[in-house]
């Protein structure tokens, strides 16, 4: 099997094709939109926002990206990978000053020549970095391999022999400038004798420490005027033949650039952006593991999880992150999320979607172990403001988009629902609330639920309570902690009740005193 892609291993798809397109409503509702935007902070050179918008739809794809980004969590491997990617933003620069100087042929030519040296010399420092590695994921080894046949190849040995050869003409070319009124003359160099020589004898006695060094090498970088490109293409006419073989390496190796190898610098980002970006939750103790994916089985899980956009903004203000666990077992198919305002509720729900979402890319998800679907679609249904152009009052545009959703869902679906039915009263909600269990429940898909109406945590043998908690001493204080425990919203009620001293006992205490 020959290399292709470093994201598909089968590749059906290319970097041309992952292209950044309107973001589904579900991007929004789970904050992944955040977490991408702050993954795309940190890799400006690429544009790697797209990649995360197209997920593995087959096993075989999440498989193949898990084997290579838990390989590139060595040190070795990744500053491999790092070191080729800024030698090639490096060539990129040489490109983008070569369309600066358009007008100037030469100028021109000699950042391409450049361009093509760092190129090679990138390439074959990578392809021997990872033959020296002992790599076994089967994207990197087919890669190593691509990479050595392709530097042994004539086509390749070809550029690199004439990119050195032709830098090594350039750099021996030595020439004068004549500067006299308005007049500038340019000839070989061999032509005036060099002085610098007894110069120095001249003012040995002088010296009293080492002399600096004020020669310039390169100034090619900083751009070119007119009249520096005329002297240009006067040292051009003095040596014709070196600056015929300019011309002519620039049109024959004008498609020098190896297509497998350009698509392997923009796909390897997605990685290296990833692992990047999860370092600094690592730093502080915040663990992440590379799920078990599965393909039929919906027996989810996950320990120790959390929300990654929610940690993002708590890190930053050095807030404690409150890590949750979830599981699913035998019919068990929806979570139904009841409890307090403001206690996580919403958090959980992101938290399972987030966590599926980056399971279908390969990623590495929050926690310490997790079991996540390779769903087919996912779906979210969260509370929208009215708009008047739609001719829909907030009841029916909740039942519009669940009817859209439930007509589109399948038994390897997941769907996230965030507090449906706020605008209507409880026993119509309640009415609506156990139709769309029961729809749900036919399709056997999995779903989170959050829901102010706890008689839907136990609907059937399909639902499963998650409560949010509060701390016992005071209520008002919530630990952000769910818990699987029946609904009761007595409880909550109770707490409050207690703290203010207005239970039953406590009004019969206090009438008699």
């Amino acid at each position: 099997m020959s290399f292709e892609s470093i994201l598909f291993r089968r590749s059906s798809k290319s970097f041309e094709t992952i292209e950044a397109h309107e973001l589904p409503d579900f991007f929004h509702d789970l904050n992944l939109d955040q977490i991408v935007l702050a993954i795309a902070a940190l890799s400006k050179d690429y544009d790697v926002a797209p990649f995360y918008q197209v997920r593995a739809s087959d096993f075989e794809t999440v498989a193949y990206r898990q084997e290579v980004m838990r390989e590139l969590e060595d040190k070795l491997l990744i500053r491999a990978i790092k070191d080729f990617s800024e030698t090639m933003r490096k060539v990129r620069e040489r490109l983008a000053q070569a369309k600066q100087v358009e007008y100037y042929k030469y100028s021109k030519e000699r950042r391409f020549l450049s361009a093509v040296q760092i190129y090679c010399e990138a390439v074959e420092q990578l392809s021997g970095q990872l033959c020296a590695l002992e790599v076994k994921s089967e994207g990197m080894r087919l890669l190593r391999e691509y990479l050595k046949n392709y530097t042994v190849a004539s086509p390749f040995r070809t550029l690199l022999t004439d990119t050195t050869e032709l830098i090594s003409r350039l750099s021996a070319i030595r020439y004068s400038v004549l500067i006299r009124n308005r007049s500038v003359t340019v000839r070989d160099d061999d032509i005036e004798s060099d002085y610098s020589g007894v110069v120095e004898m001249a003012f040995e006695k002088f010296r009293h420490e080492a002399a600096r060094y004020y020669r310039l090498e390169d100034l090619m970088w900083e751009g070119m005027n007119h009249i520096e490109a005329q002297v240009l293409d006067r040292v051009a006419l003095l040596h014709p033949d070196v600056f015929r073989s300019l011309d002519e390496f620039s049109e024959r190796h004008a498609d020098y650039l190896d297509a497998t190898i350009s698509r392997f610098d923009k796909e390897v980002q997605f990685y290296v952006s990833y692992l990047t970006f999860i370092e600094q939750f690592r730093r502080i103790g915040l663990s992440f593991c590379f799920p078990q994916i599965l393909e039929t089985s919906k027996e989810i899980a996950g320990s120790n999880a959390f929300d990654l956009a929610l940690a993002n903004n708590l890190i930053k203000q050095k807030i404690d992150v409150v890590p949750n666990d979830f599981f699913l077992s035998g019919p068990e198919r929806i979570f139904v999320v009841s409890g307090p305002n403001q206690g996580g509720k919403t958090t959980f729900a992101r938290m399972v979607g987030q966590l599926h979402y980056l399971a279908s890319l390969g990623c590495p998800v929050p926690g310490t172990e997790a079991r996540l679907l390779l769903f087919d679609e996912l779906f979210t249904h969260f509370e929208r403001q009215e708009k008047i152009t739609s001719l829909r009052g907030k009841l029916q545009d909740d039942l519009f988009r669940i009817r859209s959703i439930l007509d589109k869902a399948t038994s390897n679906s997941l769907i996230i629902m965030n507090e449906m039915f706020s605008s209507t009263s409880i026993k119509d909600a309640l009415f609506l609330s156990k139709e769309i269990m029961a729809r749900i429940s036919n399709l056997d898909l999995l779903c989170v639920w959050v829901t102010f109406l706890d008689e839907l945590a136990s609907f059937n043998e399909k639902t499963v309570s998650v409560v949010s908690t509060v701390n016992p001493e005071n209520p008002a204080i919530r630990t952000f902690r769910l818990e699987r425990r029946p609904a009761d919203g007595l409880a909550y009620a109770m707490a409050v009740a207690q703290k203010y001293r207005v239970t039953y006992e406590s009004l019969k205490e206090r009438i008699k005193s």
